[in-house]
């Protein structure tokens, strides 16, 4: 379906996974903390905290999975950051608590309420804190039948840069950034 108000791309709730199988489709991802292509991959948001950031502020990995590689490198750096995930890290503590900055990498796509999260996630964030996030844009230059990104069936929820801007107007971000490589609401 798509959303004429925001411009995004939902998945009929008819289709949705369990709490189980999506679980369990998440336990087929290899998220190898020491796979040198992995850590490539999210290098964009690395860089992003630090060059915003230093180890004195706190973070927040919101959706860290079972393989938390940004955590596990922002930590190496001695960053301190909590890790939030509802299969994974269940920690409700996180979820009340104050944060300079959230990470958000590749978990907005699997928000089946996204008002909720991204009321929650602007809760969360200090003023002038940073919330990174990583996700692939639908545009209309792509033939949405043949995306592979659609396949994953845990991905329910696809963003176009006015769903973006749409966000950062409705939940109050101050502005948003977004490139290729990362996505970033200023509070």
């Amino acid at each position: 379906m798509r959303c004429p108000t925001c411009r995004a791309i939902v998945l009929h709730k008819d289709h949705y996974l369990t709490p189980e199988q999506e679980k369990e489709r998440y336990e087929l991802h290899h998220n190898d903390i020491n796979d040198l292509g992995y850590k490539k991959f999210v290098s964009p948001i690395i860089q992003a905290v630090e060059n915003d950031y230093n180890p004195n502020h706190f973070g927040l990995d919101f959706g860290s999975g079972s393989g938390p590689i940004v955590t596990s490198l922002l930590s190496k750096k001695g960053y301190q950051i909590t890790m939030y995930d509802p299969f994974f890290t269940p920690n409700t503590n996180a979820l009340s608590a104050k944060y300079d900055y959230i990470i958000c990498c590749e978990v907005m796509e699997h928000f089946y309420d996204p008002a909720k999260e991204f009321n929650l996630l602007y809760s969360l964030l200090n003023q002038n804190g940073s919330l990174y996030c990583k996700t692939n844009l639908f545009k209309s230059s792509i033939d949405f039948t043949s995306w592979w990104y659609k396949n994953d069936s845990t991905h329910v929820f696809f963003y176009t840069s006015e769903t973006l801007n749409w966000i950062q107007k409705t939940y109050g971000f101050i502005s948003v950034t977004i490139s290729d490589k990362i996505i970033v609401f200023q509070k």
